[in-house]
């Protein structure tokens, strides 16, 4: 099991107790201990294996280890099975729907008899929800509207996940002498923010040894597919992978063939079409005179290998994956004006993140040596404001002395510069959670939405509009407040918006969190044709987080930013002269 999959299974634990009313104390142990891991680098089955003592992790005592060598080397946890005996699994994604924790979730059980999304929606499309003490017409509402956004996105994985599911089977193969190529394609390396299956390519001397490799891999739960080519296995977590063998004169189409998407690669073909080629996974054919393409037979092979030679051979360069969503990046490759995309390289500091004054874990000089370790000239601290009370968030008076602590660092540490920050939050009526007196003395002031998430789209969007015309407000972090496959955006007039940051000069957050990748790839486009400037943040609540930062620059990329879109691409006295013209 890889440490994603642990952590999921300690989660559905605490969940079941919270269900069976166990000691909040219980509860929370499991959690923290789930945070610990799904945040933790090292491979925890590296660990079991090299006999490491697990309660030096935070929040693992002798207990959890236990129970993580129990998962490593069984693969199961027969706490859960105990409990699965007492209480319906299915009830576990019942408190995955926005609004139905575990004591609702009991409730519908031992009331209603629901035990599964389906039946909810059948209790709820009786009225019988409307019904229970406490809920009412408005929550039943609000659950179907739930199970509605829940069914939209069952069965994607985001990029995140399905990355800390993928490397290790490929570091798996990749270890296997023969293999002389590997690459995942599909949506994964167009790095969309969530990922329906994977496919992997290879190329390998033997193909039956690679067939057992994959087919054997440790996190199988099981095997649809195994033939001389093509296998398909199911991981423990529910990810379909797919593994195709390939000869090395194809693989470069196959390459762009399977990494899509489908509506640039019809392009692709139309535009080979009217030169006389065709395009297949297996190459570029030449068609003969007076043939049909699709009845071409073999012809003569004009590219195949590599994937560049696949586009130069219909007169266009090599297109980044990310870009091959069909939305104009043909015509641009046939104009020359493809983009220089940014890469993780260009950051020259990271605009949002939290330490141990608000709901951080580490230190603000903690947090320092992080940014430095990663290059960075600059950073901002920006913990919460005190609205978010659950956070610890910054009265006045804790500011004052959070500012103290930055210059007693920052006197010592010259060698990188700390912005003074706080990612404010908007209050209801779209006033900010700080006075007007402090706002001026920060360096940059974010300001966001963790509240009120149901206004109507009408008010909601007056709210930001407000915020975001209020002379000191620098960056609208996380604008659409949404939670990638646990919570859908806030519902407002997304280019209003945009157009208000467009006239007020304040820049649009792309929050590099996998959970967040708040603003998405489109709304970014657009905010680039609006001349808009974009800030990177990682939202980070522990040094490990600033890590984060690629999946930003994956959804930046995506929506075609190069480094003059980015405000922490800039130098130092370049971002301060920006923030202090607003």
């Amino acid at each position: 099991m890889e440490n994603i999959e642990i952590a999921h299974v300690l989660r559905d634990v605490a969940v079941l107790l919270e269900i069976r009313g166990a000691n909040p104390f219980r509860v929370r142990a499991y959690e923290n201990a789930a945070r610990t891991i799904e945040g933790h680098t090292t491979p925890l089955r590296k660990m079991v294996d090299d006999g490491a003592n697990l309660t030096e992790l935070p929040a693992v005592g002798k207990d959890m280890a236990s129970h993580i060598i129990e998962l490593v080397t069984a693969g199961r946890l027969s706490l859960l099975d105990e409990l699965a005996q007492e209480i319906p699994l299915t009830l576990i994604e019942l408190t995955r729907l926005p609004g139905v924790g575990a004591k609702k979730a009991k409730r519908l059980w031992d009331e209603l008899g629901v035990e599964t999304i389906d039946d909810l929606e059948r209790a709820a499309g009786q009225g019988d929800i409307a019904r229970l003490a406490g809920f009412g017409e408005k929550s039943q509402q609000k659950m179907l509207s739930a199970i509605a956004a829940y069914r939209r996105r069952t069965g994607r994985y985001r990029l995140a996940d399905a990355e800390k599911l993928v490397e290790p089977l490929v570091e798996h193969l990749r270890g296997l002498a023969g293999v002389q190529r590997i690459e995942v394609a599909g949506s994964y390396r167009r790095r969309r923010e969530t990922v329906g299956d994977v496919d992997l390519l290879v190329i390998a001397r033997e193909a039956e040894q690679v067939m057992e490799r994959f087919t054997s891999y440790q996190g199988v739960r099981h095997v649809e597919l195994a033939g001389a080519t093509k296998a398909t296995v199911v991981l423990t977590s529910g990810l379909q992978v797919d593994l195709r063998l390939l000869p090395p004169e194809s693989y470069g189409a196959a390459l762009q063939y399977f990494t899509g998407s489908k509506e640039h690669n019809v392009k692709l073909r139309k535009r080979a079409g009217a030169r006389g080629l065709s395009i297949s996974e297996y190459g570029v054919v030449r068609v003969p005179e007076g043939s049909d393409a699709a009845d071409a037979g073999p012809g003569e092979l004009v590219a195949g290998q590599d994937e560049a030679d696949v586009y130069a051979a219909v007169g266009l360069p090599w297109i980044a994956p990310e870009l091959r969503e069909d939305r104009g990046e043909i015509e641009a490759a046939e104009g020359g004006d493809l983009p220089e995309l940014i890469t993780i390289e260009d950051l020259r500091g990271d605009l949002q993140m939290h330490s141990t004054w608000s709901d951080g874990k580490h230190s603000i000089e903690e947090m320092l040596d992080g940014c430095l370790e990663r290059g960075y000239e600059y950073f901002a601290v920006t913990d919460h404001s005190k609205a978010l009370a659950m956070t610890g968030g910054l009265d006045a008076a804790r500011l004052r002395e959070q500012w103290e602590e930055i210059a007693e660092v920052a006197a010592r540490r010259q060698e990188i510069r700390i912005l003074r920050g706080m990612e404010v939050d908007i209050l209801a009526d779209g006033s900010l959670d700080l006075e007007d007196e402090l706002l001026q003395q920060l360096d940059v002031v974010l300001v966001s939405i963790h509240s009120r998430f149901d206004l109507p789209a009408a008010r909601q969007t007056e709210r930001i509009l407000r915020a975001v015309a209020h002379p000191a407000v620098h960056i609208l972090a996380h604008p659409t407040g949404r939670l990638i496959n646990r919570r859908d955006p806030m519902d407002f007039d997304v280019e209003e918006v945009l157009a208000g940051c467009a006239e007020h000069g304040v820049i649009v957050e792309l929050n590099a969190h996998p959970e967040r990748l708040d603003l998405k790839d489109t709304h970014l486009m657009r905010a680039r044709e609006l001349g808009l400037r974009v800030s990177l943040g990682t939202d980070a609540h522990r040094v490990g987080d600033l890590d984060l930062m690629k999946y930003g620059v994956d959804q930046a990329r995506r929506a075609w930013l190069g480094t003059e879109d980015v405000v922490n691409t800039y130098p130092l006295e370049r971002l301060l002269k920006v923030l202090r013209k607003r």
